[in-house]
């Protein structure tokens, strides 16, 4: 929990980017995400309070590696099983507990780990007139870290709701909870979903 001497700016002009809570990250899927059972309730609670003010991004795979540049195609290569060619259309789709809330809450389909790898995503804030991108998802250390960065350098207030993230490595989820707390004050604000009720103003 946040310590009761710190301050904290309350939430305004807000969207809450969902990233990535996709079958395929979810048990039994071909990039399962072991946590994603344990936040997917918190989710769920945050959806639930914010439907309109909420983007699901979706990680879309190609259909075959060529179609995607450079490395990319290496990475799909070695991950065929992912391409579009071989893997079934439902596990790309988001998992049933959040899709129910789609619409009013909206969908941005994206190429790469940064949610902002699709051009749309950022022109929509703008038109919107969003400060703050509230965020939850998979996976802390790839497609959330990408996405906090982006949005850093395209100047957005970032409040990362940290028990309504989930990876597949522990490790790396500790690493990147220090790297928020000691390198990004003032730009990136770590809280739970608690505390994002509480500071949330609409």
């Amino acid at each position: 929990m946040r310590d009761s001497t710190s301050e904290v700016a309350e939430i305004r002009e807000a969207i809450h980017l969902c990233i990535d809570m996709q079958n395929i990250f979810a048990p039994g899927g071909l990039w399962a995400t072991p946590w994603m059972e344990r936040v997917l309730p918190t989710i769920a609670s945050i959806v639930a309070h914010h439907r309109a003010r909420t983007i699901f991004t979706r990680f879309i795979t190609p259909q075959d590696p060529e179609d995607r540049p450079g490395q990319w195609q290496n990475y799909f290569r070695r991950w065929s099983r992912a391409t579009r060619r071989h893997l079934p259309p439902s596990a790309l789709e988001l998992v049933p507990a959040l899709s129910k809330f789609v619409p009013p809450a909206a969908i941005i389909d994206k190429p790469a780990y940064s949610a902002f790898s699709n051009p749309a995503l950022a022109s929509l804030l703008v038109d919107k007139k969003i400060g703050t991108v509230v965020i939850s998802g998979a996976e802390t250390d790839v497609c959330v870290l990408s996405t906090v960065l982006s949005a850093v350098d395209l100047g957005f207030r970032i409040v990362i709701v940290e028990d309504a993230l989930c990876s597949s490595s522990d490790v790396g989820h500790d690493a990147l909870m220090t790297m928020y707390r000691t390198r990004f004050h003032g730009q990136v604000d770590l809280m739970t979903a608690e505390e994002l009720a509480e500071f949330w103003r609409e």
